[in-house]
């Protein structure tokens, strides 16, 4: 991870928004992505159909352009310095969460499985939360952040249908005893809010969900970076 993140920061970069070479770049992106980037408002979103559970969910924008560029550089080419922008735009969809107005926070990242952790240079969702939960508490939101649960290996999801997706994904997770006691206890008098970084069907969201409201961790909202095309707005 940390060969990566220096990689990122002294090799001559493209943009991570459109994939233009030597340009000037603001954070990863090039003048009209990182544009296009800051104009983005997070909106509340929702599969259609929503399985069973799925909590109330807020995107930052739709996955497509920039915001799908800049996700896919970050996940899949190393750009692991893009965390920090994205992280911004990912505090932004968990305010809008969380009602909008500063209030203590818990977020729960959706857990990588370690092969995912080995080939994205660490936990990336993780990360995001961290990066999030520094800037809201820049900004006056009281903010911890837990892991509770651990993610099992599963099966590529890329050719499941909805149905398939659901029995994967509720098979796909593990509570970690002492981390779930203690997001129990910093769950308390905080707004609870599970993120992401994209939504497609919602399965994952709705069965890590029914995971920790089983073990007594409520779960007030998802936020998430990016929904996919299926999604539409509320």
């Amino acid at each position: 991870m940390l060969l990566a993140a220096l990689a990122d920061l002294v090799l001559p970069a493209e943009c991570a928004g459109c994939r233009t070479p030597h340009v000037p770049l603001r954070h990863g992106a090039c003048a009209d992505c990182a544009a296009a980037l800051t104009a983005l408002r997070p909106a509340s979103v929702r599969p259609r159909p929503a399985p069973p559970g799925l909590p109330p969910c807020v995107a930052v924008g739709e996955y497509a352009g920039p915001l799908r560029e800049s996700l896919l550089a970050y996940k899949e080419r190393g750009r692991v310095s893009l965390a920090t922008p994205l992280g911004v735009l990912l505090a932004e969809a968990v305010a809008a969460a969380a009602g909008g107005v500063p209030r203590p926070v818990l977020l729960l990242p959706v857990p990588s499985t370690a092969k995912a952790v080995r080939e994205r240079h660490g936990d990336h969702v993780r990360r995001l939360a961290d990066r999030a939960a520094k800037t809201l508490r820049r900004a006056g939101w009281p903010t911890e952040v837990a892991q509770p649960l651990r993610a099992l290996p599963k099966p590529d999801a890329t050719h499941l249908d909805s149905a398939q997706r659901a029995i994967a994904a509720a098979a796909a997770f593990r509570p970690r005893a002492k981390a779930m006691d203690r997001a129990r206890r910093a769950a308390n008098g905080r707004a609870v809010v599970v993120v992401d970084d994209i939504v497609t069907t919602g399965a994952t969201l709705a069965a890590l969900t029914a995971l920790l409201i089983r073990a007594e961790v409520p779960v007030d909202s998802a936020a998430i970076l990016a929904a996919t095309r299926k999604r539409h707005p509320q």
